[in-house]
């Protein structure tokens, strides 16, 4: 087992997270917004993805990954006092997406924009995820998929 303890802020962790997430108030979605790293390592860009959400879904401790998008990376990442666990999986039903989960408050699934992605297509998907009117976003979750507000 991993366990990665994050740097402080890298150069590129000055540069704002390219985030882009569906309004507060809308429901359930299958996908609640989307996400544009600038690099394939999960260590380095999950900090600043876990700060820039933190104001909207709280503490996040634990990620879940399709590995077909990310390097090798840890399986637990310590950011101070804070453990996130990291899963990893193959085909977990889109390669592309990344789901987040919450004590209290549920869970946030992300669309996963490629880093190479073009900036163009990127901007155009980031808006796209963020719009309630027909963006990627906008469809409701289908019943048993796993609602956010986790059970109390």
């Amino acid at each position: 087992m991993t366990i990665t303890s994050a740097p402080p802020a890298a150069p590129h962790h000055i540069l704002p997270t390219r985030l882009a997430l569906l309004p507060q108030g809308t429901g359930l979605h299958r996908i609640d917004g989307a996400w544009w790293p600038r690099t394939r390592h999960l260590a380095d860009e999950l900090p600043p993805l876990l700060d820039a959400l933190a104001p909207r879904w709280g503490r996040i401790t634990r990620v879940t990954v399709d590995n077909t998008m990310w390097r090798t990376g840890p399986h637990r990442l310590v950011l101070g006092r804070r453990v996130i666990h990291i899963s990893r999986s193959i085909g977990m039903g889109h390669h592309h997406s990344v789901c987040l989960l919450t004590l209290g408050t549920g869970r946030c699934d992300l669309l996963v924009i490629a880093p190479d992605t073009p900036p163009d297509q990127a901007e155009h998907t980031l808006t796209a995820a963020s719009r309630v009117d027909g963006g990627t976003g906008a469809q409701p979750r289908p019943a048993g998929y796993g609602p956010h507000p986790l059970p109390t």
